[in-house]
């Protein structure tokens, strides 16, 4: 599956319709986010992971998405359950993200 870039407007419409999600935010000007992006776009082609929604949020811009995960650094990974968080971390190590990923499973 591929990662979906989402926005302030698109953002309940797809936790409404996906039981299972993972965001990645980022910024434009973030290394690190840039870093990890390639890895995270493996993760949603992986197997393992084939039930949860990939998305990714520019963090600069869209306020809501960004503040329904508490996020305070960047790169910043949340998951959610049917339309609630359930948890995050600012990271930039692809294991922290498998580990947060396997909450959904």
């Amino acid at each position: 599956m591929a990662v979906i870039n989402t926005n302030d407007a698109d953002f309940k419409n797809e936790l409404s319709q996906h039981p299972l999600v993972a965001i990645k935010y980022f910024a434009d000007w973030c290394g690190s986010c840039k870093l990890i992006a390639p890895k995270y776009r493996r993760l949603s082609e992986d197997a393992r992971f084939a039930n949860i929604r990939f998305l990714e949020v520019d963090a600069e811009v869209n306020e809501e998405v960004r503040k329904s995960a508490q996020v305070d650094n960047l790169p910043y990974f949340a998951i959610f359950k049917d339309g609630v968080f359930v948890g995050g971390a600012a990271t930039s190590k692809e294991e922290k993200i498998v580990e947060l990923l396997g909450k959904l499973s």
